[in-house]
């Protein structure tokens, strides 16, 4: 009898780890698609120029940017403004970020600003000085002005 119980055990434990794998799998995979559904967003929308209160390819905001991003590229639906953005799904730390994180900065004194993390350090966004591009976490004025992340799906 504890031979065969023994054998379950080991059945048992063989069919987690199995699954464990598969679902590491499937997630590295659903990460991937996503930091490629944002490169595709930004061959999309690359240079198109900020405009406050714009919403398409010839002038948008960056919060209208992620609205659409997440919408189109990512199926995710969010409100249009970057403050109702900042409460939309679970705050996550900087270290842990992965594709499809939303990417929060204070900018002045009640201004925010919102981009969408890819990959490797590097966010996508709607720039006020350039339009839509893609920066690093790593540049000195988005250290200085990051706010918060979150993970919205």
């Amino acid at each position: 009898m504890r031979r065969v119980d023994g054998f379950r055990i080991a059945l048992i434990l063989a069919l987690v780890i199995q699954v464990s794998c598969a679902t590491a799998r499937a997630n590295r995979s659903a990460l991937a698609d996503t930091e490629q559904s944002l490169m595709n967003a930004h061959s999309d929308w690359a240079g198109t120029p900020y405009r406050i209160g714009g919403t398409t390819t010839a002038g948008i905001d960056c919060s209208a940017f992620i609205q659409i991003v997440m919408r189109s590229y990512i199926d995710v639906e969010l409100p249009r403004s970057t403050r109702e953005q900042m409460v939309v799904g679970a705050r996550v730390k900087a270290a842990e970020l992965l594709p499809g994180d939303l990417v929060f900065f204070q900018t002045g004194r009640s201004r925010y600003h919102v981009g969408i993390y890819i990959a490797e350090g590097r966010f996508l966004h709607a720039s006020t000085s350039s339009g839509v591009m893609i920066s690093s976490l790593n540049e000195a004025y988005w250290r200085r002005t990051y706010l918060q992340s979150r993970r919205v799906r």
